[in-house]
């Protein structure tokens, strides 16, 4: 899932070394004009490493292209925000990654979510939101403890659903429906809430039977219009912005979409899912 990333650091260090040669210069030279080892060159070029802005402002000092220095940055501050690492995200708490979301969600006007095992944020009951940011902050042992506050945020997120400028797509794994979150008092509080949006105007819901699931290995995502993908791993948050991947990731909701029931059919998978709680 993080192929976007190390794909734009590969092209980055393709264009550095395209500018090496039409400079004239040999790995080894351009490293002996640097002051560094010779085996950092090839690192660069090839995408092994990431090079920094003074790396990149070296470059073009010694292949005299201080022209291309404006677009090379920009790039390199794309690629940076293009992979942001969980823990880092959290360092300050909840309420930053959760803010994010916000802003994006604000900026769109459709957005279709994709989410094996867990209900979506925008779908979640503040006690669901809870247990699932408190699981967050133990697992990332996140120092800032405002998981109340993360999950207001994540409520006043949910206001987006009855706005006319907004529509949404959820794809929900029957998983979802049975991934314990809380306790049983938390669980049936947030299948009564999905009940309650399947009927929601300007949303649809659907839910991807256990038995129609399609073979694609994908992991839960986020897209807001054709514009950004965001990808959740354990690691890193992925942001997508090259339109041929925005394109695949289209695909692969429309996929998941024609396996999924709406309607009545959804409900039947959530009443089913409820019944087995209270047994």
């Amino acid at each position: 899932m993080n192929g976007s990333y190390f794909e734009a650091r590969e092209a980055l260090g393709a264009r550095l070394r395209e500018l090496r040669q039409l400079a004239g210069l040999s790995g080894a030279d351009l490293a002996r004009l640097c002051g560094w080892h010779q085996t950092k060159v090839p690192k660069l070029e090839y995408g092994r490493i990431k090079p920094s802005p003074d790396d990149i402002r070296a470059y073009c000092t010694h292949c005299d292209t201080a022209d291309e220095l404006p677009d090379l940055l920009a790039s390199l501050n794309t690629l940076e925000l293009a992979y942001l690492e969980v823990k880092k995200s959290l360092s300050i708490g909840t309420r930053r990654r959760q803010r994010t979301v916000l802003r994006q969600a604000e900026q769109a006007e459709i957005i279709r979510i994709f989410s094996p095992n867990l209900v979506p944020g925008f779908l979640q009951t503040a006690e669901y939101a809870r247990a699932i940011l408190a699981e967050v902050v133990e697992f990332y042992q996140v120092p800032n403890n405002d998981i109340d506050e993360g999950v207001s945020i994540r409520l006043e997120r949910q206001q987006l659903l009855y706005k006319r400028e907004h529509r949404f797509h959820f794809l929900i794994g029957e998983a979802a429906l049975h991934t314990r979150v809380g306790d049983d008092a938390v669980m049936l509080g947030q299948l009564d809430r999905l009940l309650a949006v399947v009927g929601l105007p300007r949303v649809v819901v659907g839910m991807i039977p256990f038995r129609g699931a399609p073979a694609l290995q994908t992991t839960n995502f986020t897209m807001y219009d054709n514009r950004v993908v965001n990808v959740e791993a354990v690691t890193a948050e992925l942001t997508v912005t090259q339109p041929r991947e925005i394109a695949l990731y289209g695909r692969a909701f429309d996929l998941l979409a024609s396996k999924s029931v709406i309607g009545e059919h959804a409900r039947a998978l959530i009443c089913a899912a409820l019944d087995d709680l209270a047994h």
